[in-house]
């Protein structure tokens, strides 16, 4: 209570900080003070329909009931910029395998006949930048938290994060910038400590390091888990008299308006003054707390389970109540505490971490508190559900809150204006010369942030604990491993049936088509989880882009979401799960365009798959797919200084045809490896498979394409593999191949050759190959 709006407020004669709020009188600015100051984030517009609601409703608010209303109505929350847009292009994929798609905290996803995966990806960037290493543990632990609540036990996370260049000059950071040095740092052991720690592999990831994340980090964090379809929940309730059990950690004042937060801009003085924003997460308590939620639902004890996330329990409740079509009561007294002087909204609105919500019949309360007991994990009753759709809140015996539920949650949506730029503006083309060394430009290559091993991050996550993980994020001989396309696990025992998993974007792409740079992220991920024999099944989105109230941030917005939606209903693949990110700036610029994929596919027999390493001498490559003067955006134009607007477009009747017949080929046992190509083109692609299997490869590229010799090596276009044939078996490799391929070359020796026309374009030792490729990270990481 502060500022000149000081007589607005009359505090109730309670044993807590409670305050009555005279909006009715407030004025305009007023208003908008009070929604500042308070951290509850709502703009005039949205400050004066709450007056308006408690004007005929006769009365005013509460300081609880104007915290709630700045959750549930928080960009974070209620999607109120986005929603129109996904709705018009990337909800409503229809597909035979979707079970509970978009709907709930999870999608959920028929894995075969009797058991379902269940599939999410979330954002934690703002708390990630302010506090690193507890930004990214508890972004591990929301997402395991929506995994559990719809039933499923968790076999793997995903971890996509996004840093300014690591060799950024310290003199050039702004004020209240953290270097990326000591962001990448945190937020890698945050995801290390807490799922190491809580027994669940880290899995697939990928790391890109650009100026435009130098003041605001993204950390995505993905979480896949699978349960029998007949213990799948719902997160709400089933009918009145249900009983609301709270479990797992107790509510303190860390994660405060952690929502609300999320929903502005960074600035110099967030680091300090949001540092309690940001929760406190402990994976010891988390443990348990999964064993209890999976075992009170396997047994059929609970009637709802949601876990407790932005907004806390100011939205977990009302939210599960609505979702049933009822209403409930809480006794907010008997919410356990880490503090004494807790005042009703902080209780409220908290985001503490490891807390779980049960919906739980009378006559069923007795066995799940015994089992919270044997998990040493503490249980309360804290409210009921009742019929109406109404919550109310009291305090003893005093009521503090009450609100109709459809109000408190339903939000406000906009059609905000957008401004789709031009490509030829945003970019003037600069086209280099041919390079006179090729063999120079691709080491280079190897050495950059983004191309370089990523060894650094991989190897301190446990990624085989739970003994399910098949193919690993590094595959090839031991100790000369490269990067895998895509992770594979076997999720059930007794079966032989596997999910890959990759995620996947080029934000340089987006840069300058955020069109075609949204559609060749399904391209690459669908790459990548073809090249190992998985038929691509599903994906989940985390959209990470500017302040949406600028029409030039939310047309990159519009046109990325237009191509996601485009290219996935062209595949017939839903989205099944996902999440937006707006704010995402500091300063005066936004990050670049950031629309993160977790793709999931489906391996019909696990002991079909192929890695990426090259296998074994004499045996023939082939390219397939079709290599154009595409270097827009492209790692190669980076390092030269090239620019041009000609960046990879996807042609989505090849692509599926490709993927039909690149999967076949893999079926039928002629491929010894294959490898997609993007990031640095043909060139990288084929020194990361000679890197994993320890030996040479020559190739000839004079008939991919007529162009130059430098676009050949280089060029990222789409929907391109290269395949290492198993000798002998070309006939049948190419009888089933229907789309373009080129046989290009043989596997042998201890050096990468390659001619175009007679002319040897690179001729380098594999371990010179090794080397450029494999020290970057530890160099600049120390």
């Amino acid at each position: 209570m502060s500022g000149d709006y000081k007589d607005l407020f009359t505090k109730r004669d309670l044993s807590v900080p409670l305050y009555d709020i005279d909006l009715e009188h407030a004025t305009d600015e007023e208003l908008i003070q009070l929604s500042q100051d308070s951290g509850i984030g709502l703009s005039l517009e949205e400050m004066k329909n709450v007056q308006d609601h408690f004007k005929e409703k006769g009365r005013n608010p509460t300081d609880i009931e104007l915290e709630a209303l700045g959750q549930a109505w928080s960009e974070h929350c209620c999607y109120k910029s986005s929603k129109v847009i996904l709705k018009e292009h990337v909800f409503g994929i229809d597909a035979p395998q979707n079970i509970l798609v978009i709907s709930e905290d999870a999608g959920v996803v028929e894995f075969d006949s009797e058991h379902a995966y269940v599939v999410a990806l979330e954002s934690h960037n703002h708390p990630s930048a302010i506090e690193p290493y507890g930004g990214a543990a508890t972004g591990i632990g929301g997402i395991v938290r929506d995994v559990v609540c719809m039933g499923a036990q968790p076999v793997a996370f995903i971890d996509p994060l996004f840093f300014g260049p690591l060799d950024y000059p310290f003199e050039k950071l702004a004020k209240g910038v953290r270097h990326p040095k000591y962001l990448f740092s945190g937020v890698v052991a945050g995801i290390r400590d807490y799922g190491n720690r809580i027994g669940i592999p880290t899995t697939t990831g990928m790391v890109y390091f650009h100026e435009g994340y130098v003041g605001n980090c993204i950390v995505n964090v993905g979480c896949v888990g699978i349960a029998k379809k007949d213990h799948i929940i719902r997160s709400r309730v089933k009918e009145p008299g249900n009983l609301y059990v709270l479990l797992g950690g107790r509510t303190g004042r860390d994660g405060i308006h952690g929502v609300t937060f999320a929903s502005a801009e960074l600035t110099e003085i967030s680091e300090t003054e949001s540092r309690g924003a940001v929760q406190l997460g402990d994976p010891i308590t988390k443990e348990p707390t999964i064993h209890v939620c999976l075992e009170a639902n396997e047994k059929g004890l609970l009637d709802g389970m949601k876990d407790l996330g932005g907004g806390g329990l100011s939205c977990v409740v009302g939210e599960m109540a609505l979702a049933a079509g009822f209403g409930a009561e809480v006794q907010l007294e008997k919410v356990p505490l880490k503090e004494e002087d807790m005042a009703p909204w902080e209780i409220w609105v908290s985001e503490s971490q490891e807390r779980m919500m049960f919906a739980v019949k009378p006559e069923n309360l007795d066995e799940v508190l015994y089992i919270c007991k044997k998990w040493d994990v503490e249980a309360n009753v804290i409210g009921n559900v009742i019929p109406e759709k109404t919550l109310r809140v009291f305090w003893e015996d005093e009521k503090i809150f009450e609100m109709d539920l459809e109000f408190l949650t339903g939000g406000p949506v906009y059609c905000r204006p957008y401004e789709i730029a031009k490509v030829e503006e945003r970019i003037e083309e600069s086209i280099p010369a041919e390079p006179e060394n090729s063999g120079d430009i691709l080491l280079k290559l190897l050495g950059t942030q983004n191309i370089a091993n990523k060894e650094w991050v991989i190897r301190v996550y446990d990624h085989t604990v739970r003994g399910n993980t098949i193919l690993k994020p590094m595959q090839g001989k031991i100790g000369k491993q490269s990067h895998g396309d895509s992770a594979v696990m076997k999720p059930l025992e007794y079966s032989f049936r596997g999910m890959a998993l990759t995620s996947d974007v080029n934000p340089s792409l987006l840069e300058i088509d955020p069109y075609w740079g949204a559609c060749s992220i399904i391209d690459e991920t669908c790459r990548n989880l073809v090249a190992v024999g998985a038929r691509p099944h599903s994906f989940a989105d985390c959209l990470n882009f500017g302040n949406p109230e600028k029409p030039a941030q939310l047309g990159d917005f519009y046109e990325a979401v237009r191509g996601l939606g485009d290219c996935a209903k062209a595949l017939g693949i839903p989205y099944v799960s996902g999440n937006v990110s707006f704010y995402n700036e500091s300063g005066t610029s936004a990050v670049p365009p950031t629309p993160t994929i977790l793709g999931v596919g489906i391996v019909e027999d696990i002991r079909k798959c192929v890695t990426v390493d090259f296998k074994k001498e004499g045996n023939p490559i082939y390219l397939v797919g079709e290599t154009k003067s595409e270097l827009g955006g492209s790692a190669y134009f980076s390092l030269v200084g090239g620019k041009s607007a000609a960046v990879p477009k996807v042609d989505f009747e090849v692509l599926s045809k490709s993927i039909g017949s690149l999967l076949a080929v893999i079926d039928k046992g002629t491929v010894a490896s294959c490898h997609d190509l993007s990031d640095g083109g043909l060139a990288v692609g084929i020194s990361e498979m000679m890197i994993g299997g320890d030996i040479g490869a020559e190739i000839d590229i004079s008939n991919i394409a007529e162009i130059r010799s430098d676009f050949k090596l280089f060029s990222e276009s789409n929907t391109r593999w290269l395949v290492e044939v198993k000798k002998g078996k070309e006939p049948e490799f190419e009888k089933i191949i229907d789309v373009p391929f080129f046989k290009i070359g043989i596997v042998g020796g201890d050096r990468l050759k390659v001619m175009d026309k007679d002319k040897t374009l690179i001729n380098l030792d594999i371990e010179k190959i090794r080397s450029a490729w494999n020290d970057t990270l530890w160099k600049l990481m120390g």
